[in-house]
């Protein structure tokens, strides 16, 4: 689901660059943090809420796992109506305020891209409510033993997008406009869907009924998931800090090139992203269920999937780095800036899911302040140091290889927290040492 959704999302930016132009493509790349900030509540309650609520599943409440769903759904819509039409008024200054980095484009440029910052923020803001819904429903999904039709529901919402850039960018040339009404239908088949379903009767272990606000579990969710939410925050934030690093080396072509950049990122970081998703809800079964056992099990084959996944994508992408960058239709100048970079930038794919995997699999252990910890440093206090620090050495390579830097750090964090709880939750428990055999019990285990 995650990675139709990331792939999805790249279609907006083909189809920008191609036929609307690179300068629409920097536009979107400046607004997109302040809608990923407002998305983030979705990923929030998400991770926390499907935790507890899978915990609750596995420790054979039923009734109150539906109890807490029911109202984590009811709230999320709440909040996503209050941030769509909050969203509205802030989207004008906040346009503003992030063109105005770049102070090198003339008068008529810098107005040009602001109006579409502001154009495309406010339809995407329009549909935010079901954004977030769609968030949270990927994950509750998983928790309900149906990750199919979460694929399916993905893929829907995918495939609406898609179709929809094609007639409204491609045919109707309605530009950035078109693109973004593309995505927000896109939201409100992801968003709607879910709902329907979980309303009525199904075959699945959750459903929406009648419930209460429980203030209790609502706090735990929100701290439970605060990992996710830091991440999703700081990821905007550090986009904001690479647009603003980037423009001050070489102007809005860097801007560009690191939009592209990030379209193609969303890709590869959604397979862990993804994983780690996927996996949280079986992790936080088995831990209410207290089967030790099987989180061994869980843990371990993790590890090495995600070891696979990172070596893979890093051998993928540094070999095709150049058709992939092809595909946005740059000029040659641009084309290259953006190659080299996506090469330097693309290094980190090899450690990146070690970082991800661990702060997931804490928040599925209803420990959300590990998590955090991991996600914060992670995303935000690693990232800002090396993004300061490796420009004044290497320039603009230096903004590149900034994301390496801090995922080699990150892993450390991450394998440190890892070892200090093995005992503690069980799911790397190490083995006593066996008494050393003579040589006629080795004989006779032989036999």
């Amino acid at each position: 689901m995650m990675v139709f959704v990331s792939i999805y999302s790249v279609v907006d930016g083909l189809f920008i660059s191609n036929f609307v132009g690179s300068d629409a493509l920097a536009a979107i790349n400046l607004i997109f943090p302040f809608i990923m900030i407002c998305g983030a509540i979705g990923f929030m309650l998400g991770a926390g809420g499907s935790a507890l609520v899978s915990k609750t599943l596995g420790e054979g409440d039923r009734e109150r796992a539906n109890a807490y769903f029911s109202m984590l759904v009811y709230v999320t819509a709440g909040i996503g109506i209050a941030i769509a039409v909050g969203g509205q008024f802030a989207v004008p200054a906040i346009a503003e305020w992030f063109v105005s980095m770049d102070r090198t484009i003339d008068s008529g440029s810098r107005a040009y891209i602001t109006a579409m910052c502001i154009l495309y923020g406010r339809v995407l803001l329009g549909a935010q409510p079901f954004f977030i819904l769609q968030n949270i429903f990927q994950s509750f999904f998983v928790a309900a033993e149906k990750p199919r039709l979460g694929l399916i529901v993905t893929a829907g919402a995918g495939a609406t997008n898609m179709v929809l850039d094609a007639v409204f960018v491609a045919g109707f040339k309605w530009g950035i406009a078109g693109a973004a009404a593309a995505t927000a239908a896109s939201q409100l088949f992801g968003g709607i869907f879910p709902l329907f379903y979980f309303f009525r009767k199904n075959s699945s272990l959750l459903r929406l009924t009648k419930t209460k606000f429980y203030g209790k579990a609502f706090l735990k969710c929100v701290t439970n998931g605060s990992s996710e939410f830091l991440s999703n925050v700081a990821s905007a934030l550090i986009i904001l800090l690479y647009n603003n690093r980037i423009m001050g080396i070489v102007g809005m072509e860097g801007v560009k090139a690191y939009s592209a950049i990030g379209y193609i990122m969303m890709i590869f970081f959604s397979v862990f992203m993804g994983y780690a998703v996927g996996s949280a809800p079986l992790i936080a079964y088995n831990y209410g269920a207290q089967n030790r056992e099987e989180m061994r099990n869980l843990y371990k084959k993790s590890l090495i999937i995600v070891t696979v996944f990172g070596v893979t994508m890093t051998v993928f992408s540094e070999a095709l780095a150049f058709p992939i960058v092809s595909i946005f239709g740059f000029n040659p100048e641009l084309r290259d800036l953006t190659v080299r970079g996506f090469r330097i930038y693309c290094t980190a794919f090899a450690i990146t899911g070690y970082g991800v995997f661990a702060s997931s699999m804490f928040t599925a252990l209803n420990n959300g302040l590990i998590s955090g910890i991991i996600s914060f440093l992670r995303t935000l206090v690693f990232q800002v140091t090396a993004l300061m620090v490796l420009p004044i050495f290497w320039g603009l390579d230096g903004v590149w290889a900034a994301t390496c830097a801090c995922e080699i750090f990150a892993v450390a964090v991450a394998v440190t927290f890892l070892i200090v709880f093995r005992h503690r939750y069980g799911y790397a428990l190490i083995r006593k040492k066996e008494k050393p055999q003579n040589s006629d019990e080795k004989y006779k285990e032989t036999i």
